[in-house]
Formats: C-alpha cells, sequence, structure tokens
C-alpha cells in the first residue's frame, strides 16, 4: 500500500526560527517564518503558472481540444483567476477572460451541465470574470447563457457529471456575483429532486440518502454521498431534509474503517484510497463544513480522526488536487480555518514544502506522477500552483471547485 504514498517522515511539530538550521533543504523550509515560505510560495506558483499556460494554452495554439475544468484549459482560466485574486496583475484576469471566450462556443454543445465537467463551469466563471472586469454587457452574456442550461433526462446527481455540480455553479455564482443571482425559486425544484432521489435509493436503510454512479453506491466527493452532501449544505432545506444530510454523514462516521478512512462504496473493503475523489479527504472537507453548518461535535471530531489518516498516508505519489498530494494538503488548511489550531496550518505547510522542495525531481524522476494530464488543476501542476498561491494566504484558501 505504501507504493501509493511517501512515507510521511516529517516532524509532527517544528518550531520557526530566524535562523535554518535544518540538515536538509526542506527541514530548513519547515522551519521559516511563515511569511518567509509564503514569498517563496508564490514566486515558485507564479513560474508554475507560466508553464502551465504555456502547455495547456499558448503551446496548443489556444485551441485545446478539452474545454473542461478538470483536466482543460478552463481550469488554467480557473488558476489565472487565482492568480488575480493574489497578485491583482489585470493581465491575468484578461488571459483567464480570453480562455473562457474561446471555451464558450466550444462547450455549447456539452451534454455535460456541472462546473468541474460542463457548460455550467465555463458560463459561471465567464461570468464572474466579466464582473471583475467591469464588462457589464459581457457579464449578461454569461448568465443568460448559464440559465438556459437545461438539465437533460436521467441526470446523475454526483458533483463531476450531475445535479450538485450544477447546483455548485449557483453557489459559486451567487458568491462572486451577489447573492439571489441565481434564486432559490430554481435551485429548489433541483435541491427536492436530488433529495427525492437519495430516499428512494435509500429504500429507509441505515443512511437515509444514497445515490448511484455507473452502479456503485460511491462515498467520495467526486461521485458519491460527500460531495453530494457539500453542495446540499449550501441549499435551502428543510429540518427533515437538514436532518436527512446529517443522518447520512453519521451512517459514513459509523461505517468507516478501523484506520479511520473511508470506504470507496458500499460494500468495498479494499482500504486502499486517500484522496479527495474517494477516501478520507474528500469526505473530511464535507465533515468540517458539517461541523460549521450544523454546530456538531461529532462532525468536527470525525473530521480530525480523517486528518491524522491524511497525515499518515495522504502524502501521495501524485502531485494532483483530485487525487494527489496538493488536494490532500486542503484537509488541513481547512480545519485550520475552522479551529485556528496552528498544528493544522504547520500540517498544511509541511505538505506544501515537500511539494515545493521535492515535486519537480520526483516527477522528473518518476517517483510522482503528474497524471495523465500533468499540467491541468486537478490531476496535475496547475494544482500544484494553485495550493501555492493559496498558501499565502491560508484564512482565505478554498479546495479549488468545491469550498464556496
Amino acid at each position: 500500500m505504501a507504493d501509493r504514498f511517501f512515507v510521511n517522515e516529517m516532524p509532527d511539530f517544528v518550531e520557526e526560527t530566524e535562523v535554518a538550521g535544518g540538515e536538509s533543504s526542506l527541514e530548513n523550509l519547515l522551519s521559516l517564518p511563515y511569511q518567509e515560505t509564503a514569498e517563496k510560495l508564490l514566486q515558485a506558483a507564479l513560474d508554475i503558472s507560466e508553464t502551465v499556460v504555456n502547455k495547456t494554452w499558448i503551446d496548443v495554439g489556444s485551441r485545446p481540444k478539452n474545454p473542461d475544468l478538470y483536466t482543460g484549459s478552463l481550469g488554467t482560466a480557473f488558476l489565472l483567476f487565482k492568480k488575480y485574486q493574489v497578485t491583482k496583475d489585470r493581465r491575468d484576469l484578461d488571459l483567464s477572460g480570453d480562455i473562457v471566450k474561446a471555451r464558450d462556443s466550444a462547450s455549447k454543445g456539452s451534454p455535460f451541465v456541472t462546473f468541474i465537467c460542463g457548460r455550467a463551469g465555463v458560463c459561471a466563471l465567464g461570468a464572474v470574470l466579466a464582473k471583475q472586469s467591469g464588462d457589464r454587457k459581457l457579464l449578461q452574456h454569461y448568465l443568460s447563457s448559464f440559465k438556459e442550461i437545461k438539465l437533460p433526462t436521467g441526470v446523475p446527481n454526483e458533483l463531476l457529471y450531475g445535479r450538485a455540480g450544477y447546483l455548485w455553479a449557483c453557489s459559486f455564482l451567487n458568491k462572486h456575483i451577489g447573492e439571489g443571482t441565481i434564486p432559490s425559486t430554481h435551485t429548489g425544484p433541483i435541491v427536492k429532486d436530488v433529495i427525492r432521489e437519495g430516499r428512494h435509493l435509500s429504500n429507509k436503510a441505515d443512511c437515509p440518502l444514497m445515490y448511484e454512479w455507473y452502479g456503485k453506491k460511491y462515498w467520495g466527493a467526486a461521485h458519491g454521498l460527500a460531495g453530494i452532501m457539500h453542495v446540499l449544505m449550501d441549499m435551502e432545506l428543510t429540518p427533515e431534509e437538514q436532518e436527512d444530510v446529517k443522518g447520512s454523514l453519521r451512517y459514513m462516521i459509523h461505517s468507516r474503517f478501523p484506520s479511520g478512512n473511508y470506504p470507496s462504496s458500499v460494500d468495498s473493503d479494499a482500504d486502499k484510497l486517500v484522496h479527495w475523489c474517494h477516501g478520507a479527504p474528500g469526505i473530511a472537507l464535507t465533515l468540517v463544513k458539517a461541523a460549521q453548518v450544523f454546530g456538531d461535535e461529532q462532525f468536527l471530531r470525525a473530521a480530525v480522526d480523517a486528518a491524522e489518516v491524511v497525515w499518515n498516508r495522504g502524502l501521495l505519489r501524485r502531485v494532483g488536487i483530485c487525487h494527489g498530494a496538493s488536494g490532500n494538503t486542503y484537509v488541513f488548511l481547512s480545519l485550520y480555518r475552522l479551529t485556528g489550531n496552528a498544528e493544522y496550518l504547520y500540517r498544511a505547510k509541511a505538505f506544501t514544502c515537500f511539494l515545493l522542495d521535492r515535486a519537480q525531481r520526483l516527477i522528473e524522476t518518476g517517483e510522482m506522477r503528474g497524471g495523465d494530464h500533468p499540467f491541468s488543476l486537478f490531476e496535475g501542476q496547475g494544482g500544484m500552483a494553485y495550493l501555492f498561491l493559496d498558501m499565502t494566504n491560508p484564512a482565505e484558501s478554498r479546495f479549488p471547485a468545491y469550498e464556496i
């Protein structure tokens, strides 16, 4: 199993000092004052972002085949938007807008309607960029295009390709454009469909809500319960629906492995995956959110337990956001924002410094994999650059396209 991750030999905590005294470059990074670390991470993020833009946009003649945010050029636009938020460099905002404009026409025939993998991501991100640039006409174009999206018959409920992914796009617009941009009169019927289908498949079992993706009852953030519950917590729910969400999360907590990790699906006994998409990391982010929304200590305790799994087994031999060390780092950032506990900020710093110090060399030697799309946001170095930018201001960090 250790072939999936690097054994975490980093100290549980390192005091920051003004004078580096570690035996290795990684130990020196861990002991640096946070502001110095942040400056190094920002410079690395700028360098990696330039490479990502070249590989995913410029070198392909600004006509890449894949328009989505997961592994396509829309992910590069999302990274550039983050970079603009950090640096306030208008060129990043403009280039991000140019990429979205090119993806606008390419995505019109897409059968997918979600933020991460479909038309909703293009329109929602385009609208936010247009607002940031002060282009009211373009803002209205993207908002009108978003409102023209129709959920097809038989659409699933999960995050990457289903109703939850569309609802997340609605929340993204409401956050960045203004509350009520997509009103509850629009999202409400979709939420009711999600709840109704979850109750039907649950069939009054121990878990109040249950869903399938290609015939499997997944638990994780990308295709399963954790992702759907995460999105539902941003929606207007009746008290009974809130209890369904809480009951589903409690079912997952009670059914986790003895190790503290979570199965990828119902009846799975393979305690292998410690990813955002499957396993403790994505579920931990959802549990942190549940602790915030419901004020229930059980969810916080479970999130803390999941974070221990990530610390011990989450330094993955992959670099990305979806199933890599970059994505797993957000578990510590999320707990830090909720609790203010410096231990979680240190752990986020430790994972990030490991990547800063060693990722490029490990990728070159083949000990760390960059994914099938090595410069993309969710599988590759685009996600690492996004994390580095987030680490410059951890209080404002958010797992991209998951945490609002």
